[in-house]
């Protein structure tokens, strides 16, 4: 499969946002998108011209596809299931993501970027029920138990992102217990919890055309 391998930096300045793929590194004064808030390139400075309605909504879906660090491929069969659910297909999508176990673990505080969370997951480094899944888009449900396994533990990156998970704070729909590596989920995230600043509605338009 495919995948990014450029700087993750030139993706945020490219969607005018931080986007946060990068862990602690976007919290320090290291971070590109603060330095240099323009879009790369060498015309990156140029004054912007007017963005047509497809551009602003195509912005819209490569920001969110870029935060979740998602394929299109990928991305596409996540709306087109949305849109298969009842209700409202933005809110249905951005629940879906949030739902996978890489974000999971990311917003449990286990690791520091998604990006992260995706390679422990594979590496079998987290428990779902008591079984290991090493599947990143694993969509977890009400009830079920996240933690790290055993012989995991002591890796030295989960240890150091658990002592700074006050920093970005956890959810409500998400219950940490930090002294045993472990996360219930005790619900679904609602519209009001997703404060990223992302108009889920455009990217309904996008792929209604």
């Amino acid at each position: 499969m495919a995948r990014y391998t450029g700087s993750v930096c030139r993706l945020c300045r490219r969607e005018n946002l931080k986007l946060f793929l990068k862990g602690d590194r976007c919290y320090s004064d290291k971070c590109a998108f603060d330095r240099r808030s323009y879009p790369p390139g060498e015309h990156g400075q140029r004054r912007g011209r007017k963005i047509s309605d497809y551009g602003i909504q195509l912005r819209e879906k490569q920001k969110v596809k870029r935060m979740y660090g998602l394929s299109e491929k990928q991305f596409h069969l996540f709306f087109v299931r949305a849109d298969n659910q009842k209700g409202i297909t933005g809110t249905n999508l951005l629940v879906m993501l949030e739902r996978r176990l890489d974000n999971v673990v990311y917003r449990l505080g286990f690791v520091n970027s998604r990006a992260q969370g995706r390679h422990f997951v594979r590496h079998n480094h987290f428990l779902v029920n008591g079984r290991k899944v090493n599947i990143p888009s694993y969509l977890i449900k009400i009830g079920d138990i996240v933690e790290v396994q055993g012989k995991s533990r002591k890796i030295q990156d989960i240890v150091d992102s658990l002592d700074t998970v006050v920093r970005r704070g956890v959810p409500q729909w998400l219950d940490l217990e930090k002294e045993n590596q472990k996360g219930i989920i005790k619900g679904f995230p609602v519209r009001e919890d997703l404060t990223m600043p992302i108009q889920e509605q455009f990217i309904v338009e996008l792929y209604s055309k």
